[in-house]
């Protein structure tokens, strides 16, 4: 297949010093406390260039999505699957607004995990994710995800330590087979610190326009944050493997967050290698019944 023309790259060749992904996978000896939750890694600008390489990934991507549908009509069973985790006003919103919102919605599969129904509580816990997985050729996005029920549910002590473990155990197994059946996951961090935290709070106190996103239950959350923050580590030391890595996005700055969660999925669509599929008709014919038409 041809390689993807796409007129240059995701603001690399202007503003990243290095290739973000290395710097922001989670490897051996990662620890969550030692990462800078207001850094900006691999990126020499400022925020009036992130927004530009913002811009200028959005055409990126969305090309690569329809290369990747394109495949599909043809056979092609790949699929890229992003995971959002963070803790509450990390920016999950922002991410599938400015960097999932460039893409054609028809491509794209968005799945939102709240609090379980009792019917999904009948079940065991991964019942429910499976049904939101994206089909062959398109983007699915996992707004929270099945790492709730290892991350709150430790926390909150919602299933005994013997069945946690268990999940995470269910979960590689879970996760491995998504990638032999070809989809190709992302799974994404948002690190947000606590100070930053609790001004984005205030923030939705004091606006008026924005008290609808306050929920007293976040508050709740918050004072529970380093226990949150030894969950995080637990779920990178047991769940970020080779074939399903773990990326933790430094989250102060929105604009940062963005770009790079952008890159990351650039990176991963670029690597499938997705040319345009060949048509089974003759073009020349096609085009001599048109012009007759």
């Amino acid at each position: 297949m041809d390689p993807p023309d796409r007129g240059g790259t995701v603001g690399r060749e202007s503003y990243w010093s290095a290739d973000p992904d290395g710097l922001l996978r989670v490897d051996a000896g990662f620890r969550l406390a030692d990462r800078d939750p207001g850094a900006k890694p691999a990126f020499d600008g400022g925020k009036q260039e992130g927004v530009s390489a913002l811009a200028e990934g959005a055409g990126i991507l969305a090309d690569l999505q329809e290369r990747l549908y394109a495949a599909a009509t043809q056979g092609d069973q790949r699929r890229v699957l992003l995971v959002l985790q963070a803790m509450d006003t990390a920016g999950k919103g922002g991410i599938v607004s400015h960097v999932v919102g460039a893409m054609n919605p028809g491509g794209v599969r968005y799945a939102g995990f709240k609090k379980p129904t009792a019917e999904e509580l009948a079940h065991d816990f991964l019942w429910r994710i499976e049904k939101a997985l994206p089909g062959a050729g398109q983007v699915g996005v996992f707004d929270r995800s099945h790492y709730e029920d290892v991350l709150i549910g430790r926390v909150r002590r919602l299933a005994p330590a013997e069945e946690i473990e268990r999940r995470y155990r269910a979960i590689n197994d879970f996760e491995r087979e998504l990638v032999e059946t070809g989809t190709t996951l992302v799974k994404v961090m948002l690190h947000l610190g606590k100070d930053e935290q609790r001004k984005r709070l205030q923030d939705r106190l004091d606006r008026p326009e924005k008290r609808w996103k306050f929920n007293p239950g976040d508050v709740d959350e918050r004072l529970l944050w380093d226990d949150y923050q030894e969950a995080y580590q637990v779920v990178f030391d047991r769940t970020s493997t080779a074939y399903a890595p773990w990326f933790v996005v430094p989250a102060n700055r929105k604009w940062y967050a963005r770009i790079a969660v952008q890159h990351l999925l650039i990176d991963a669509l670029e690597r499938l290698d997705l040319g345009w599929p060949e048509p089974d008709y003759d073009v020349d014919e096609q085009r001599a019944r048109l012009a007759a038409s």
